[in-house]
């Protein structure tokens, strides 16, 4: 069967006998890994239309996102910074609206932070998959039609919690009040901040990170105490 993508309009070919018949089968693109639809049901005569449907050209959903990030070649252009020095803190704002953006470039900077703004979330998660990042803002509806399938946050759920740790998370929304420890808690980041606040939030971002230091700080302290550290 021949294919054509309709992303990158790539062309390859399928063996008929590689084709699950009487089924409805996903296959990424080899070239751009957009995903298609071959849909071999014989319920009608088919024809070349029918059997090739591809997936409109949008974002693909979270577990297939973060499997093809997981899965993907090393490109040195996706590495965030070519070289840092000793102690140097580093941030990743995912932001979609040009002037809060524009406020969190200035706060971070301020705050002493070298700074990446991905322009999507494919972009972002390329980016962590090469480096951990000491502190992460980020919109909760940044490139998500749904704040609750966020494949940012989907992916730092799943971060091994002793690299977990050691970054900061504050979630920017307008569903929840400004440092709802219990509101933080449930989306698994450290602190959230209301959109009506974003002018507060140098301010709000110094203090939640002083107050996780301090806890991290006696938390260490009693595993080595115990000998756990």
């Amino acid at each position: 069967m021949d294919v054509i993508c309709n992303q990158c309009l790539g062309k390859f070919k399928i063996s008929d006998e590689k084709i699950p018949s009487e089924q409805v089968v996903f296959i990424p693109c080899p070239r751009c890994k957009n995903r298609l639809t071959l849909d071999t049901r014989a319920e009608r005569p088919l024809t070349q239309n029918d059997l090739i449907k591809p997936v409109p050209p949008t974002r693909p959903d979270d577990k297939h996102l973060l499997e093809s990030i997981s899965a993907g070649v090393y490109d040195a252009s996706d590495k965030p910074f070519d070289f840092l020095g000793p102690g140097v803190k580093t941030a990743l704002a995912c932001e979609s609206d040009s002037a809060i953006l524009s406020k969190l470039r200035f706060v971070l900077k301020q705050m002493g932070y070298h700074t990446v703004e991905p322009p999507n979330a494919t972009d972002a998660l390329k980016k962590m998959r090469f480096h951990a990042f000491d502190l992460i803002v980020m919109n909760e509806l940044f490139d998500s039609p749904s704040p609750d399938d966020n494949p940012i946050l989907t992916y730092l759920n799943d971060v091994m919690m002793p690299v977990r740790r050691n970054m900061f998370v504050a979630l920017i929304t307008t569903r929840f009040r400004t440092m709802d420890n219990m509101a933080a808690f449930n989306k698994s980041v450290n602190v959230v901040i209301h959109l009506k606040n974003i002018d507060e939030i140098a301010k709000i971002l110094r203090r939640a990170i002083d107050e996780n230091t301090a806890f991290y700080n006696i938390f260490q302290e009693s595993l080595v105490k115990t000998g756990k550290g």
